[in-house]
């Protein structure tokens, strides 16, 4: 009898620990990727403060807890920056005080649910091998993780970005009748996620058309059914608006103005297109401040003084006087977005406020900046292999695909920047594991289940790879139809 209770504590640790099982690579990814994180911050970026964008993130942060306001500068709204950082940076010194590093701690929090996320894309795609190499890569992968230690918004961006492909995935992988709740709730996550992705950059707004159209494309495609889908999308989209129209409102409130979250296209367009951007070594196809490269449109309007109203004809200016330029320019264009191109897939990312550029004379920043000019390399080889391997799966992966294609056509229309493939770095690791995958294992539609069919049918590649897309529209099809018929 008196052994008793330690035997049912014996049988509760062990079903925890049985409960607890599958998700140790997870918890492992995620702690090793917070490690590498957080050493990239104690080493590279120990004595970083923020300049430039980061600065001004800060600033508002500040402001909001100091002067109650949304402000760059003390009394003066401001509506050319996206408000869920700065709030963030608010929360976070309110916590534990003006100094940075926590803040950069927390995007290492936010940098390592990526890494988890990339884990568990890949797993449920390709297998928890692949999975765990998959995320083991997006731990140590320098592109992903150099984000963790400025403040700037491209790990917040990443995350909530690539959480939505994955939201979107699991909706499609659980259409089953007995899975409607789970599906509600990925529908209710997906709307969370959207409206903190358009918060977090004005940009994102556009995302939440896409998944409106994916939503279209999987019932059009029979692949989910449509009365679920039509409430699902319809309800993750007007709490997505929920979530965004506050911000709308107080942009209008300060500024008369539709602004559904920032302004600041116009500031980019100027610096974009302009002659300095074609002749300035290092910044041919980037983007150069307004204030250098077009002063005559720029040095008209306050810098630090600009009211809401002024931001407002300020933007309008810079928009005009870059269509203008181009217009003028037509012969050039194609050279310049053909810069703007091959910029984005420049392997290293330069940008002057980042900790490894600003230390580049610490041999650990100086160890950081070889493995960004090395490790790119094989990933792109890899994703562009995935990407023709695995178009056959393009019902799982449409969404993903949507995604690189709206970050090469925002990078044409603006500029060419490494900086610009941070929210697609997790899609190409996953794509490469996809080449992996198609390398490495003998299910349908990888290398060694065609070349043993064509040793047993003798048909040609083409024919094969053909004979696997047809098999995989018709396993599909019926299954989706059973759910639209219930």
């Amino acid at each position: 009898m008196c052994r008793l209770p330690q035997i049912q504590l014996d049988k509760s640790g062990f079903f925890y620990m049985k409960r607890l099982q599958p998700w140790l690579p997870a918890i492992g990814i995620f702690c090793l990727a917070l490690l590498v994180r957080v050493i990239y911050n104690n080493t590279v970026a120990y004595h970083y403060n923020p300049l430039h964008d980061s600065l001004f993130y800060q600033t508002i942060g500040f402001n909001i807890i100091k002067e109650h306001c949304y402000c760059l500068h003390p009394g003066i709204s401001t509506i050319d920056r996206a408000p869920l950082w700065p709030f963030i940076l608010a929360g976070v010194s309110l916590i534990f005080g003006p100094s940075n590093y926590f803040a950069r701690l927390f995007l290492s929090l936010i940098g390592s649910g990526t890494c988890v996320i990339v884990y568990l894309f890949v797993r449920d795609l390709f297998g928890w091998r692949l999975g765990l190499i998959a995320g083991i890569a997006a731990a140590i992968y320098p592109e992903l993780y150099i984000y963790d230690g400025w403040l700037y918004t491209e790990s917040l961006y990443t995350f909530l970005l690539f959480a939505i492909c994955y939201v979107l995935y699991r909706i499609q992988r659980d259409k089953s009748a007995k899975r409607e709740w789970g599906s509600w709730r990925m529908w209710l996550s997906c709307g969370v996620l959207l409206g903190l992705l358009a918060l977090t950059r004005p940009n994102g707004v556009i995302v939440i058309g896409l998944v409106i159209a994916w939503a279209i494309a999987m019932i059009w495609f029979k692949v989910l059914a449509r009365r679920t889908t039509l409430i699902g999308v319809v309800a993750a989209a007007l709490i997505a608006c929920v979530l965004i129209a506050p911000w709308t409102v107080r942009n209008y409130l300060v500024s008369n103005t539709f602004i559904p979250v920032a302004t600041g296209d116009g500031n980019v367009l100027l610096g974009s297109y302009n002659d300095q951007v074609l002749t300035t070594p290092g910044f041919q196809g980037s983007w150069i401040d307004p204030l250098i490269s077009r002063p005559d449109v720029a040095k008209p309007f306050p810098l630090f003084t600009c009211e809401p109203s002024c931001d407002v004809a300020r933007e309008a200016a810079y928009k005009s006087a870059a269509a203008q330029w181009v217009q003028s320019h037509l012969s050039i264009m194609p050279h310049l977005l053909a810069l703007h191109f091959i910029n984005l897939w420049h392997p290293d990312t330069i940008e002057a406020d980042l900790p490894v550029v600003r230390f580049s004379d610490q041999l650990s920043s100086q160890i950081v900046l070889a493995m960004m000019k090395i490790f790119p390399i094989p990933i792109f080889i890899l994703a562009a292999l995935g990407l023709a391997v695995t178009l056959w799966k393009w019902r799982e992966l449409l969404f993903i695909y949507s995604m690189i294609v709206l970050t090469i056509g925002q990078a044409l229309y603006f500029y060419g920047s490494a900086r610009f493939r941070a929210p697609i770095e997790p899609m190409l690791i996953l794509l490469a594991a996809g080449a992996l995958w198609w390398l490495t294992h003998r299910e349908e539609g990888t290398l060694r289940w065609i070349i043993a069919r064509m040793k047993n049918t003798g048909q040609t590649v083409k024919d094969v790879t053909s004979d696997n897309e047809d098999s995989s529209s018709a396993n599909v099809s019926p299954e989706a139809d059973q759910a639209a018929i219930s």
